[in-house]
C-alpha cells in the first residue's frame, strides 16, 4: 500500500511537472509569429544583396516607377533553371519590368546561373547572394522558385509559391506598369 501511494506522488509531481512546462511555454510564446511578413507589409521588403563583383545591391537600386520581381531561387533547382530559361526565351515580353534574382547560395555559382541563362546580359536583372536569409524569411519561401510581383508603385501585386510562367509575369507587369 505504502509502494503505491509513493507511486502516486511520483505521478501528480510529473503530471505537475509537464503542466508547468506547458503554462511556461504559452507565458513565453511569441505573439505573431505565425504572421507573415508580406501579408502585413505590402511594400518591397529591405535588399541587401551581394553581387558577382561583390558590390552590395540595395533598394535604393531599384528603379522608381516599375514593376519589380523577386525570384527567390537556387542555382541547383531544377524548376529554377526551366524559369530561367523561359523568361530568357520570353524577354521581349518582360523588358518592362526588374527583376532581382535571390539566392542564399555561393555568389560564383550565383553568377555563373545568370551567364549559364543568358540573364547578366540584361541591365533589369540583378542577382546576388542573401547571406543574412532576410528575403526567404520574410516571404516563408517553402519552394524554388519562389516569386512576388510588386507594381510599379512598388506594392505587392501577387506571389507564387512555386513560381509561374513568363506569360502570367508578362500580363501582371502589363497590368501594372
Amino acid at each position: 500500500m505504502l509502494q503505491i501511494i509513493i507511486n502516486l506522488d511520483h505521478m501528480k509531481k510529473a503530471f505537475l511537472f509537464v503542466i508547468a512546462i506547458f503554462i511556461s511555454a504559452a507565458a513565453f510564446a511569441q505573439p505573431g509569429t505565425d504572421t507573415v511578413s508580406y501579408l502585413s507589409n505590402h511594400n518591397i521588403p529591405k535588399i541587401s544583396l551581394i553581387q558577382g563583383d561583390s558590390s552590395i545591391f540595395t533598394n535604393s537600386g531599384i528603379p522608381k516607377n516599375k514593376p519589380v520581381v523577386i525570384i527567390y531561387f537556387s542555382p541547383e533547382c531544377g524548376h529554377c533553371q526551366l524559369t530561367a530559361q523561359e523568361i530568357n526565351n520570353d524577354i521581349d515580353n518582360l523588358k518592362d519590368a526588374f527583376f532581382i534574382w535571390v539566392s542564399y547560395f555561393p555568389v560564383p555559382e550565383i553568377k555563373d546561373f545568370a551567364i549559364k541563362y543568358k540573364l547578366a546580359d540584361y541591365p533589369n536583372f540583378k542577382f546576388g547572394r542573401d547571406p543574412r536569409y532576410a528575403i526567404p524569411s520574410f516571404y516563408k519561401v517553402k519552394f524554388t522558385p519562389f516569386m512576388a510581383v510588386y507594381g510599379k508603385n512598388g506594392k505587392l501585386v501577387q506571389t507564387f509559391d512555386q513560381g509561374t510562367t513568363p506569360e502570367v509575369l508578362g500580363k501582371l507587369i502589363k497590368e501594372n506598369s
